[in-house]
């Protein structure tokens, strides 16, 4: 029986208008922590991105928890050195008995003491990642492990924006998306532009602003920014010292210093420092895609 097979019944409440996905339950509400959820196109450098804002929180003086939410799980690596478990290996270890669970067997300490969680998947083509997000958040819950953190950061699969891979948007009080300055970023950011929307409709969450990435310029950033009304609130260019970051399992705070490297650790700080202090939020208007098509191109 499908979700919207139990809301004919009303045995369910449907998330929005024309949506397929259950409204989140009031009890699972993150309450008390700063949320935020991080999308983007995938490749963009979402993982790096939640990484080193989450140890810039963390040098801010703040408790921090990431939550992974890619059947990849690999967000954390670079905080943990390692591919940790996720929450559904745990679960499949307890035989799906979530009262069998340890934190440990499911929460992990990271550089600078943020702690990692990745949520996993469900084996590919089944499943839906919105219960696996749902249950990373029922588990923290259930453990008490939220009442100690002051930051949530959900790092989230590229730019899958159905009803899954949207829920971290119904805990977050900020989406933000990272992007780079190319069309096909460009174009990702437009759809995830509308789901940040349409989840605003019926949750606290807002648009935070565009978090520009491997990218030396902006202008096509900017443009389509102000095309549709939302700000770039951090920009980190396209250096060398990401992609052997990466490689050293590390993240950017953790590498040798040098100017560039320092430019690049002072813009995370800023915009984490920002964000704690309620920053930005925008109501924009996505493109409809052919008129984005259009707007992209070039003579």
């Amino acid at each position: 029986m499908t979700v919207l097979d139990l809301a004919a019944r009303g045995i369910g409440d449907v998330d929005g208008e024309g949506s397929a996905q259950v409204r989140l339950d009031p009890r699972m509400k993150i309450n008390g922590a700063k949320v935020f959820a991080i999308y983007g196109k995938g490749g963009i450098g979402k993982s790096t991105t939640s990484s080193n804002l989450s140890v810039a929180f963390s040098k801010l003086g703040k408790r921090v928890l990431q939550i992974g939410c890619d059947p990849k799980h690999d967000s954390t690596f670079t905080l943990t050195k390692k591919l940790i478990p996720t929450v559904i290996d745990a679960l499949e270890q307890a035989n799906f008995h979530p009262e069998e669970l340890r934190p440990e067997d499911f929460v992990f300490e990271g550089y600078n003491g943020v702690m990692c969680v990745e949520a996993g998947g469900p084996p590919a083509g089944t499943g839906c990642g919105g219960y696996v997000v749902g249950q990373t958040v029922k588990l923290l819950k259930e453990h008490h492990l939220l009442e100690d953190t002051d930051v949530v950061v959900f790092d989230v699969l590229g730019d899958v924006v159905c009803g899954g891979f949207a829920a971290p948007m119904q805990h977050a009080e900020r989406a933000l998306i990272v992007t780079a300055n190319d069309f096909d970023s460009i174009f990702a950011t437009n759809r995830i532009v509308a789901a940040i929307k349409a989840k605003a409709k019926d949750y606290e969450v807002r648009l935070g602003g565009i978090i520009a990435n491997r990218s030396d310029g902006t202008d096509e950033i900017d443009r389509f920014g102000e095309a549709v009304g939302v700000g770039r609130v951090a920009h980190f260019p396209s250096l060398d010292v990401i992609r052997r970051s990466r490689l050293k399992k590390s993240t950017l705070f953790e590498m040798e210093p040098s100017p560039e490297l320092d430019r690049v650790l002072e813009e995370y700080l800023r915009l984490a420092a920002s964000l704690l202090a309620g920053g930005p939020h925008y109501d924009a208007t996505p493109m409809k895609e052919r008129q984005l098509f259009d707007f992209l191109g070039f003579d």
